[in-house]
């Protein structure tokens, strides 16, 4: 049955208006008796981006043998090294032959719908932009739809997985599979298998539709199944499954999803293609411009996929420049085959920095260094954090420890091919990197060992981490478990290629890293320490000096602001301000407070969190009711012309660990409630105390003004090197006419 596309668009027409934001010719010449290919996923380091037949499940963090154990790999299996030196070993084929004829396509999508979908439309849309690209004989979009518990058609069902092929403006149902988790490496394992079966091209291409979250927890969160994501490594053990029924490489995979462009992920798919389309920051809703990709191939066959890739860039920010919401977003295209230099020249970087903090004390100051590199995906209490930060941003931050810095940059710039960066992120540098930026428990820690392209950037991680669990007393720590696991304990040796059996218990495996299954941040960190105590001196200046261990301790220091409810029976926070007087040098800090806030025109103070500094300007978001759902209000307030306005709306990182998509603009007649945290003076027992109601009127600009007169409360939050933080006693000041009086004796 054929879906006409008209049919389609009248049934959409009004939801799309709603939405913001962002044949087999000769089956004997692909599958064979004996495989083509001549591979091996060993390794010395698991880092290098190579098959893992350690496998984590989600749940428990142990290998998974099931899934490699399904790989079609056996015992006709070959090294070969890209260096004897190097610790690289990847697959590789003993004959790369086109899949297909030349100038033709087969891109392959894989739509998890989420709630992307159930809620917005959002993949239909996308669909529909590929009907419209009106493609022809030389290009194909292949589909799997699933991971919605609705779709806006009943054409496309949410109790099964369907497989569409789009072609001449029609989309044809043709193959369905029971119902499965698109979070599971199986399910992307059988769709690529049929589709490269049954569509074979002279390019293959791929692309992942869904939320993404980085590097921890993946892409592709399945709305029927608890949210379940396909993480690094099970991407790369579907990608394994299908390599030996293909004589030739994928041209590009793509991620039209949020976070997804980083270092590990490059690493992972060296293997199986050549170029990798994604984006370091989140996405708007409305993603990838479909339209615009089929026509171009339609006009340019013989396009390779970094020249795909930059069509892609332009004309996805072409799409967020019509939508108004270019500014925060990013995308690069990264060339795959020079992705190992990048391993390796970061290999030497990190051993360089993981020395120097270890010999000579700089611990501090490389992670201040760190707290200034653009991130990516929230990072901050109201929204989330997803630890996701630009790489080439964490290489400067140790440039002054390590010679190899530069030879990394360079090896980062000269695999990026691409890039377009709205003006929110303008250094953004193409590939990002996990870094733990608030540690979210060991399970995370433990996904980020088996896919860290590095062992001493792994040991720098884990010495945070031991930090972290140990009160700021790094003293006893080594990195000696870490190289040991990769070099002794973590190979390959221990899987058996000719029974295909694991001759361990993964189930034995102790995990080196610091336990922090009970670990969380307290709010009172042990490791800053003062030589004078919080007070307020007798010039009314709330201050106070840290000792030199809380000094070598401390990241950075903020202040916290509170008011009181009008009843007096809440302490409400009215967020964080940077306004601070700090000597890094004496590690003297004082208040620097002028009494302005960001509010909304009726006068509702918002709960205000720092973003990200920029030239010019900076970022902060607010916790808010919209229409009565729970998300966050993003900012800009522009000191150089001293204004405030609104950017769009976000609703931050899911509990799951995925990031929504970002570019939501508000509507004429839309609700606002500001939502502050707060706590009885009684009780100390802590909710969401609710603000006024604002009906946003179509006027983005905001109120940047002098709190009115009233109490309040201020305390220094000092945020340690580790992940922890210290909140100190607050003190109560008041505001009179436009003055600040601080009360010592409160």
């Amino acid at each position: 049955m054929l879906l006409k596309h008209r049919r389609l668009i009248a049934l959409l027409l009004i939801a799309v208006m709603a939405l913001t934001g962002c044949g087999l010719d000769d089956e004997d010449d692909i599958f064979q008796d004996d495989p083509v290919v001549t591979e091996s996923p060993a390794t010395s380091t698991p880092a290098a981006g190579d098959a893992d037949p350690s496998d984590q499940d989600k749940s428990d963090s142990t290998p998974d043998q099931n899934d490699r154990k399904n790989t079609g790999l056996g015992s006709n299996s070959e090294l070969f090294s890209i260096s004897d030196a190097s610790g690289i070993s990847r697959t590789v084929r003993n004959k790369v032959t086109p899949m297909g004829a030349d100038g033709t396509w087969t891109i392959c999508v894989y739509i998890c719908g989420a709630d992307l979908e159930s809620r917005s439309y959002a993949a239909t849309t996308d669909i529909i932009e590929m009907m419209d690209s009106m493609n022809g004989q030389n290009m194909n979009f292949v589909i799997e739809t699933g991971g919605a518990r609705s779709w806006y058609d009943d054409y496309i069902s949410a109790d099964v997985l369907s497989r569409y092929i789009v072609k001449d403006g029609d989309l044809e149902l043709v193959d369905t599979q029971p119902k499965a988790s698109m979070g599971e490496s199986s399910t992307l394992a059988s769709f690529l298998e049929w589709g490269v079966k049954n569509y074979p091209a002279g390019n293959m291409g791929l692309i992942l539709w869904d939320h993404g979250s980085g590097s921890i927890n993946g892409v592709c969160f399945d709305e029927n199944a608890d949210s379940d994501s396909l993480l690094l490594s099970e991407l790369d053990a579907a990608l394994y499954t299908v390599y030996e029924k293909m004589t030739d490489k994928f041209e590009f995979i793509g991620f039209d999803a949020c976070l997804m462009s980083s270092v590990e992920t490059a690493a992972k798919l060296a293997t199986h293609a050549n170029y990798m389309i994604a984006s370091e920051e989140t996405e708007p809703g409305s993603g990838w411009d479909y339209t615009a990709i089929g026509k171009y191939l339609e006009k340019n066959p013989n396009a390779n996929g970094a020249d795909l890739g930059k069509q892609i860039c332009e004309s996805f920010f072409a799409a967020c420049e019509d939508d108004g919401g270019s500014q925060s977003c990013t995308l690069s295209v990264t060339d795959l085959s020079k992705i190992d230099n990048v391993i390796l020249t970061f290999r030497d970087y990190a051993e360089d920095v993981y020395n120097a903090v270890s010999d000579s004390g700089t611990l501090n100051t490389f992670v201040r260094k760190v707290y200034e590199v653009d991130n990516y995906g929230g990072n901050n209490h109201s929204e989330g954090y997803s630890n996701m930060i630009d790489l080439c941003g964490l290489i400067n931050a140790g440039s002054d420890l390590s010679s190899n810095a530069k030879a990394a940059l360079d090896a980062v710039n000269n695999a990026v091919v691409y890039k377009k960066n709205g003006s929110y992120n303008p250094e953004a540098g193409g590939l990002s990197t996990y870094y733990p930026l608030e540690i979210q428990g060991s399970s995370e820690l433990t996904i980020f060992r088996d896919i860290c392209i590095s062992s001493y950037y792994l040991g720098l991680v884990d010495m945070l981490a031991y930090g972290f669990a140990n009160d700021g007393n790094i003293d006893d720590y080594s990195n000696d478990d870490v190289i040991d696991y990769y070099f002794d304990d973590y190979t390959w040796n221990f899987y058996d290629w000719d029974d295909g059996e694991f001759w361990y218990d993964p189930e034995d495996y102790d995990y080196y890293l610091t336990d922090l299954d009970d670990v969380e941040p307290t709010g009172e960190s042990a490791a800053i320490t003062f030589d004078v105590e919080p007070y307020v001196d007798e010039d009314y200046v709330y201050g106070f000096v840290l000792s030199e261990e809380g000094l070598m301790n401390a990241a950075s220091v903020q202040a916290q602001l509170y008011m009181l409810s009008s009843d007096g029976e809440d302490i409400i926070s009215i967020g964080l301000t940077s306004d601070v007087r700090a000597d890094w040098y004496e590690g003297v800090f004082t208040d620097n407070f002028d009494g302005y806030w960001l509010s909304l025109p009726n006068g509702e103070q918002l709960n205000i969190t720092l973003v990200e500094e920029c030239d010019g300007y900076d970022i902060f978001t607010a916790p808010i009711l919209l229409n009565d759902e729970e998300t966050n209000l993003r900012l800009i307030w522009d000191y150089e012309y001293d204004e405030a306005y609104i950017i769009d709306i976000w609703e931050g990182i899911d509990d799951n660990g995925f990031a929504a998509r970002c570019g939501t603009t508000l509507e004429v007649g839309d609700v606002i409630v500001p939502l502050y945290s707060a706590f009885s003076i009684e009780g100390d027992e802590e909710y969401w105390y609710y603000g006024s109601e604002y009906v946003y009127d179509g006027n983005d600009y905001i109120d940047f003004a002098y709190l009115p007169d009233g109490e309040y409360f201020y305390a220094f939050c000092i945020d340690d090197i580790y992940g922890d933080y210290l909140i100190t006693d607050f003190v109560k000041f008041d505001i009179e006419y436009g003055e600040i009086y601080f009360d010592p004796d409160f």
